[in-house]
């Protein structure tokens, strides 16, 4: 986590309260949070951040065609990510998974949610990072803050300027296969002014399996299986980085042709991606404006 603001007063004790209230809610990783509780079938109530993460989750949803779904936990784990690892699934465990797998099993009433088959498992890793980000913007406006950057694991939303006056630039990696992380080769610089930015994309979070086999994170929610195609890198600018995180991944399940279709159809959303012709040529598609590297 990076925040850097201007203000009067140090914020890190409120800040770091206001995640610790995120994590409560909406972690997978924490055992006592409210959606662990609901995965357990301990409880169906839901609290204020579900309350206003859960429309926009099961709305980008129905806009991307089930790309985006909050259920699909059980099969990322079975694909080695998330709490499980080892061997790689059989069609049929597959098969079995997917019958828990769908984003219209899901609906809420009244404060109150419901699972149409309790071993449905709710994922919101997808969205819950770019929602931790904006609570964060939010509470330094609330404050007055009217310069910031805050960013949290490559989510970032800005306002103002930054510490030199002038308006924030973000650098977009580039996609160099890198499961340690330590390639921070820059493929574009563009300013983000007001908004929110997300980048999803498959060349850090994957791993080889013993017969040579490259095996992604992003799991397609409608076969059940890791995605292949050729979209490398989904960079987003939207309102909030909720939807800037949520619309990431989307894309990237989806691929370029039917992202660039979904991109059309919401005028609110600026993007950037970054994809392989059928030579291997890097290529990329956006329609916002970029700042070249010297």
């Amino acid at each position: 986590m990076n925040v850097t603001y201007i203000c009067h007063e140090d914020l890190h004790d409120t800040i770091m309260t206001c995640l610790q209230g995120v994590d409560a809610s909406l972690s997978m990783f924490n055992p006592n949070s409210t959606i662990s509780r609901i995965n357990r079938n301990e409880t169906d109530t839901l609290d204020e951040h579900l309350l206003n993460i859960l429309p926009m989750a099961l709305s980008i949803s129905e806009d991307t065609d089930g790309a985006f779904d909050i259920s699909i936990a059980p099969l990322v784990n079975a694909w080695g990510f998330g709490f499980k690892s080892g061997q790689l699934p059989t069609d049929e465990q597959v098969d079995s998974l997917r019958t828990l797998v769908g984003y219209k099993a899901i609906t809420f009433a009244n404060g109150l949610l419901h699972k149409e088959n309790p071993g449905t498992v709710i994922d919101l890793s997808a969205i819950a990072k770019g929602f931790g980000t904006d609570q964060v913007a939010n509470l330094l406006m609330e404050r007055g803050v009217k310069d910031f950057m805050v960013e949290i694991g490559g989510e970032i939303v800005t306002r103002g300027n930054n510490p030199k006056g002038k308006a924030w630039h973000i650098g977009i990696n580039r996609p160099v296969e890198d499961s340690t992380c330590t390639n921070n080769e820059i493929q574009e610089v563009i300013e983000v002014h007001n908004r929110a930015m997300a980048t999803s994309g498959n060349y850090r979070n994957f791993y080889i399996t013993e017969d040579g086999r490259k095996v992604s994170h992003t799991i397609d929610p409608s076969s059940g299986r890791p995605v292949q195609h050729s979209l490398l890198s989904s960079t987003v600018l939207a309102p909030t980085c909720a939807m800037a995180d949520a619309f990431a991944t989307s894309f990237m399940v989806m691929g370029i042709e039917k992202a660039k279709e979904v991109v059309e159809t919401h005028p609110e959303l600026q993007v950037y991606f970054i994809y392989t012709d059928s030579t291997g040529t890097y290529k990329t598609w956006q329609n916002i404006k970029t700042e070249e590297q010297p």
